[in-house]
Order: structure tokens, then sequence, then C-alpha cells
């Protein structure tokens, strides 16, 4: 359990660096160079994420149950993740859809925090799960209260986006739903 939460604090800590220190983060930025920013911001990034991962893969094999969901909301978790990966992918394809969400990734985030907490019940599910919802929250609360915002690479605004972004993101989550859950974390989300 510690690889795991060490993982997911430094891996929460270093994307939430522009949340509770913008000047610091800038003031980095410009002494090494953005890239020299982004480069390190990356290493830290995977680094945790590798650690967090290979951390919970642990801790699931002694699960800590905390409460037991009800199958009721297993089905309402299928549904509220339905959205996800087409606001996912609406971050990085600019239309309507992502003019009137603002923020699709970190309303992406939350939505697939809340599902998770309501399918899951072990203690490391409440570590991780809690832990992306709160600092989605404290971010998408950040990033409203921000002046200056530094630009997402995306391509250009289209109307056409948002019907790539609704077919390609409800494929993404059918094939996750179907197959790739399944495999790649061992658990599929049908039972």
């Amino acid at each position: 359990m510690t690889i795991f939460v060490a993982g997911l604090l430094v891996f929460l800590g270093i994307h939430s660096v522009s949340i509770v220190a913008p000047r610091w983060r800038d003031a980095q930025a410009g002494r090494m160079g953005e890239n020299g920013w982004k480069g390190l911001y990356a290493l830290v990034s995977i680094a945790s994420f590798i650690a967090m991962i290979y951390g919970y893969g642990i801790a699931r094999q002694i699960p800590v149950m905390v409460y037991a969901p009800p199958m009721a909301l297993r089905h309402l978790a299928l549904l509220l993740m339905l959205p996800v990966f087409p606001l996912l992918i609406a971050a990085y394809l600019p239309g309507r859809i992502k003019r009137l969400t603002r923020n699709p990734m970190l309303l992406a985030v939350i939505l697939w925090a809340v599902s998770h907490l309501l399918a899951n019940g072990t203690l490391n599910d409440l570590l991780l799960f809690g832990g992306f919802l709160v600092w989605s929250v404290a971010d998408l609360i950040s990033v409203s209260r921000r002046t200056h915002l530094r630009p997402v690479p995306s391509a250009p605004a289209s109307a056409m986006n948002d019907v790539i972004v609704i077919v390609v993101g409800l494929g993404l989550y059918a094939f996750v739903l179907l197959s790739a859950h399944a495999h790649v974390i061992g658990v599929s989300p049908l039972g």
C-alpha cells in the first residue's frame, strides 16, 4: 500500500502545482525553459504513475473492504461512464461540446472517479478514485479562478469535431467496457 499511496500523492502533487503554486511553476518554467519544465514534469508524472499502478496492483491482492456497493450503483456507474471518453477527446478537438463544458477533461475525470467510487468499495479504490475526485474538483475551481490559462494544444475548432468526439468516444467506451477493462485491469465492468 505504501508504494501505491506514494505514487498517488506524487502524481496528484505534480498535477497540483498549477493549483497551489502557479507563480512557482511559471518561475521554474522560466528558469529551466518551458521544454525543460515539461520534461521534468513528464518524468515525474510517468514515474509516479508507474508506482501508483504497481502499488495498486499489490494492494488489490489483499483488499480491505470499506463497503459493498449494491448492484444498482454498478449500473449507475456504467451510465455515468458513458460521456467520459467523449469528454476526454473533446478537450483536444474543440467544438460545441468543449465550448459548453469549458473543461471537458476535468469533467471526465470527475465522472470517472464518481462512477468508480459507486462501483468499488475497497480502501485502495477509495484512495485512488477519491483522490482523483478531490484533485479534479480542486483543479476545476482553480481553473475557473485563474486569470491566465496556458493554451492546450488541440486541433482547429470545427463543428465536425463534435461528431468525431461522440463517435470515437462512444466507440472507445464500448471497447473498454466489452474488452479492454477486463484485459488491462483484470475485472470486467459487466460482472
